[in-house]
């Protein structure tokens, strides 16, 4: 994939992961809008250059007005980085859970399909473009304080796989962007481990700009997570990430 010439647009950019993919795309020398709900970021990066747009995924009213306003500006958009979502936790045992599962469905499974539905007829009748879905490493190795996150995420890597072999033959690639626990948004705080940022990012962008770029990029640290199973850890490691559930409220003490 060139990174280069390219018109992008990246919703859910507006911070973290999204926002550096925005910067490393302009860098390489597209054409980067970026779509997000805060306004003080949207006009922070719209004073770097960038193309801003106001889209809510959870709406789609929202997300029908932010693809036309894209396309009014940018009719060439080849390319289309879905990546809002929502991280809360859940515990399974109370009831009042519900709402942080539906609204963590609503935000990155639909979201998702909102946002790759409202580009699919553009890219299809462009004959060439590419979609990139974003799920985690926690939608291969369950991190238990969180199990609707991480379902969540496992249905957009089973969407982003239907909507490949869907797309095949279309002239429009479907690429999956799989990320480890990232240095962003406080993480590095509850995780020590997470990778950093720049790290992460440079990483993305050599696997991206390989030829051929692979269906799924897995950084070097998602692998344990990707292939837990295969390698025969999973059991392990789930029982490992179920000590995090001490950080539920009703579990502490």
């Amino acid at each position: 994939m060139d990174l280069s010439n390219r018109t992008v647009l990246i919703v859910g950019g507006t911070s973290g992961i999204g926002r550096e993919l925005a910067s490393r795309f302009a860098a390489a020398g597209s054409a980067v809008a970026v779509g997000g709900r805060n306004p003080e970021a949207l006009s922070e990066l719209a004073g770097e250059g960038f193309g801003t747009f106001r889209i809510d995924v959870t709406d789609g009213v929202s997300v029908a007005s932010a693809r036309d306003a894209v396309l009014a500006r940018y009719p060439e958009l080849d390319t289309v980085v879905t990546m809002s979502g929502v991280m809360l936790l859940e515990d399974l045992r109370d009831p009042a859970h519900f709402e942080a599962a539906e609204r963590t469905i609503d935000t990155n499974l639909l979201g998702t399909i909102r946002v790759i539905d409202a580009f699919t007829p553009h890219l299809v009748e462009r004959g060439a473009g590419t979609f990139i879905t974003v799920t985690s490493g926690i939608a291969f190795l369950p991190f238990p304080p969180m199990p609707t996150y991480a379902a969540s995420k496992a249905a957009v890597h089973a969407y982003s796989e239907a909507l490949r072999a869907q797309l095949d033959g279309t002239g429009v690639s479907v690429f999956e962007l799989v990320p480890p626990a990232v240095a962003t948004a406080g993480q590095e705080k509850v995780n020590p481990r997470a990778l950093p940022l720049d790290d992460f990012a440079a990483e993305v962008t050599r696997l991206l700009s390989q030829d051929p770029t692979p269906d799924e990029i897995l950084v070097e640290r998602v692998l344990m997570h990707r292939w837990a199973e295969r390698d025969g850890t999973y059991d392990d490691l789930v029982a490992q990430r179920s000590q995090a559930l001490a950080m539920l409220p009703n579990r502490r003490g």
